[in-house]
């Protein structure tokens, strides 16, 4: 049975949909998986083993119809649930089912603070989509799947991360899912342990900042010019004076390739991450995970599947969510929902190992 799945976007999602995959795969007689989306994402299908092929959107939506078509799907499975997806469901004209993006109650939660969401992971509903195959919950959890030649070796990093370090995502698509840079450093000051940054090259700027601010212990921080925007959201004009214990930094934002910064991941102590595609990748290790939230809130169903975690969020905000995805600003001007965040993470006391 030929079966295509479809999902365009972004790391977080695809992810996610990996138990559907997987369960295809395993569980559907003669099964052979074929996955569309956008080429940003086809190096983290390809190596998924599950995948038979990978189809990608380049050009026209006309031209990837007509390549989807060549292949005589028997089932499509429908993870994305949106107008392009639509279109591609009606003209291939096969056998298919949807994943039920609940709008409508995401709606009723961001504008009138009304909760009629169900407590089901998004992996559920993915799962729920491919119900009509038979399939079942494995539960296996998320998969990721490292090519050989992108695994990091330790022995590259300094001594002390080689007896074990935290990492770090620091990064999230929008402003509002991420702590401002004196948090940041607020909680890296307080982790107290080696310490791996991971994110894109839109956010080295933001961790070489933070590098700065525990190169010299005690010394007033300044922000350094032209390495940031002149934002709330990056870097507040009353920033204070750091005088915490200062932990070692190694800065690979943007210095590591997606597999790579998984491989971090995958040998890290624990994980610290906002609401974002590295940690659902943390996630499929089963690493232990501090989960920070800004305007989005885990009701929505996307928080870490199937590993330990702790949610980290300011509670009670009568603005909170503000919105399902986020914002490049707070709506509301005071960002409480990132800069009230207590960080307190009650770790034990760092040890060689730990």
């Amino acid at each position: 049975m030929k079966i295509l799945v479809l999902r365009f976007s972004s790391i977080g999602d695809i992810v996610l949909t990996t138990p559907v995959v997987r369960a295809l795969a395993q569980q559907v007689p003669g099964a052979e998986v074929h996955f569309a989306t956008k080429p940003a994402y086809r190096s983290l299908l390809e190596s998924n083993r599950h995948i038979a092929k990978v189809h990608c959107l380049t050009g026209p939506l006309g031209e990837l119809v007509q390549a989807l078509k060549a292949e005589q799907f028997d089932y499509l499975i429908d993870l994305h649930n949106n107008l392009r997806t639509r279109l591609i469901k009606l003209r291939l004209g096969v056998k298919s089912s949807s994943f039920d993006k609940l709008n409508g109650r995401k709606w009723l939660l961001v504008n009138f603070k009304i909760d009629k969401l169900p407590r089901v992971h998004i992996v559920q509903r993915y799962l729920a989509a491919a119900a009509p195959l038979g399939i079942r919950d494995d539960g296996q959890g998320l998969d990721y799947f490292i090519p050989e030649d992108q695994e990091v070796d330790l022995a590259m990093l300094p001594p002390a991360f080689q007896r074990g370090y935290v990492a770090v995502a620091i990064g999230a698509q929008h402003a509002t899912k991420r702590l401002p840079v004196d948090k940041l450093i607020e909680l890296c000051a307080k982790l107290a342990r080696p310490i791996v940054l991971l994110g894109g090259r839109e956010d080295e700027s933001i961790a070489h900042v933070i590098e700065q601010a525990f190169e010299t212990e005690a010394a007033p921080l300044q922000p350094p010019a032209q390495t940031i925007p002149d934002s709330p959201y990056y870097f507040p004009k009353n920033f204070p004076v750091q005088s915490a214990t200062r932990p070692l930094i190694v800065n690979g934002c943007g210095r590591y390739s997606l597999h790579q910064s998984a491989s971090l991941l995958r040998q890290a102590q624990f994980v610290v991450s906002h609401d974002t595609g590295l940690m659902h990748i943390a996630a499929a290790f089963g690493k232990e995970i501090f989960s920070i939230w800004g305007n989005t809130v885990p009701a929505f169903g996307m928080y870490p599947y199937r590993t330990d975690f702790r949610v980290l969020e300011v509670n009670n905000l009568s603005c909170r969510p503000c919105s399902k995805i986020g914002f490049a600003k707070c709506p509301q001007g005071h960002f409480k929902c990132m800069r009230d965040q207590v960080l307190d993470l009650n770790l034990p006391p760092p040890r060689d190992g730990r």
